[in-house]
């Protein structure tokens, strides 16, 4: 895939002052395109879990009907129908689960949202969704299709840089011969729904399709899982066999194997790079090394699962500040605010896709973060008021210095 060289904004629609797809929604597109921005990223809009993650999601292809800007629209007849007829491989298994008024909410939230859709793409900006690459335990799509997961273990990865215990996510894994055997449907169907709804898609723990961290159901720590094999490039070559083409982003984060890359590499996918990840002393070799970035990749400042760039700076030593200021000076970049002089090192990067997180243009620290790996609570971060046309105007000017076409 060919990404021109280009940069956006992520920010999840829930943290919008209303949280929803309503005025505010259209005002920030503005913005967006204001900045000179092509692209707003967003996390799953599945409806979340009880700890406001839409990670762990009731369903893999249902749109939360808390973001609805009229949630008691009318709905007639004729366009429950023709909702019907298109979502055929999932909207009965969501009725099921969720009740006969589910599907009046999910023709509202397609209306609503092929209309926002439509305003951004007149203004120049695209937009990037998010695939958690598994199911909630007990959601529609588990009950409904028990037959392609695989009893007896759930879903987490090894001890990392987050928690020690590595991360116990709970979630059903996939039996992968059970879904080769119906030729990847059920994938090939899931990929369908997002590429209708979004330019672009990061699909979040890429490297599970290589292995993947198995833990027993009953274990208390992820630590004890093991790694299996996951099928490789199958129900992806499936899906762009099925779908003519794989707009897709890799995220390919976390223990990543040369066959992970290799995997990847084979599929033309975009990998990422997150700066934050990029200056400890001693593990110089790494993507997100500066100097070690390639252009088909999307860099980040940060993701949702990290510090904001001020509270991560802010807990800097001494090594890793002269390994930024390096940087910064490898770059011609001079930036009173730590902030921005990261962002302007995102923008700079020869990666052909820049991504910002919104809580870093504004400069916010701990308080922005939109969530803590590694514990159940603390998802939610929200603005007061949209951004300023003076940061709109500034992130423009250095997203141009950049390099960086602009909508």
């Amino acid at each position: 895939m060919n990404l021109p060289r280009t940069s956006g904004v992520l920010l999840h629609p829930t943290s919008l002052p209303s949280g929803r797809l309503g005025p505010e929604a259209f005002a920030w597109v503005d913005w967006l395109a204001a900045a000179g921005q092509t692209w707003w990223q967003m996390l799953p809009l599945s409806p979340p879990d009880k700890h406001g993650s839409p990670y762990k999601s009731a369903s893999a292809f249902a749109a939360s009907p808390a973001l609805l800007a009229e949630p008691d629209a009318p709905v007639t007849d004729a366009e429950r129908d023709a909702f019907r007829a298109k979502a055929s491989d999932w909207i009965e298994d969501w009725i099921a689960f969720a009740g006969e008024s589910a599907l009046d909410d999910q023709v509202r939230f397609d209306r609503e949202w092929a209309e926002l859709r439509r305003y951004a793409a007149d203004r120049g900006v695209r937009l990037i969704g998010d695939v958690p690459i598994y199911v909630a335990p007990d959601s529609a799509d588990e009950r409904a299709h028990p037959e392609i997961f695989k009893p007896g273990f759930v879903a987490g990865v090894p001890p990392d840089a987050f928690t020690e215990d590595g991360q116990l996510w709970g979630n059903p894994v996939y039996d992968w011969p059970a879904l080769q055997r119906r030729g990847y449907s059920w994938w090939i169907a899931r990929l369908r729904r997002i590429f209708e709804l979004f330019d672009l898609v990061r699909i979040d723990h890429f490297r599970a399709f290589t292995a993947y961290w198995a833990v027993p159901e009953d274990s208390p720590v992820a630590s004890a899982g093991t790694w299996k094999r996951g099928p490789g490039a199958a129900p992806l070559l499936a899906a762009r066999e099925a779908l003519g083409g794989l707009p897709v982003i890799a995220e390919d984060l976390g223990v990543i194997t040369p066959p992970v890359k290799a995997l990847r590499e084979s599929l033309g996918l975009p990998g990422m790079a997150v700066l934050q990840f990029g200056f400890t002393p001693g593990e110089r070799d790494t993507q997100h090394v500066c100097s070690n970035h390639e252009e088909n990749q999307v860099v980040y400042t940060g993701t949702h699962d990290n510090d904001t760039i001020r509270g991560w700076y802010d807990g800097l030593g001494p090594e890793q500040l002269a390994l930024v200021q390096e940087a910064w000076d490898e770059y011609g970049i001079s930036e009173d605010e730590p902030h921005w002089g990261m962002i302007r090192l995102a923008l700079a990067s020869p990666a052909r896709l820049a991504m910002v997180q919104l809580q870093d243009v504004l400069g916010l620290g701990n308080e922005g973060r939109m969530n803590q790996p590694g514990t159940a609570g603390g998802w939610g971060w929200k603005l007061d008021e949209l951004p300023s046309a003076d940061l709109a105007r500034r992130l423009r000017a250095a997203t141009e210095a950049a390099g960086r076409s602009v909508s």
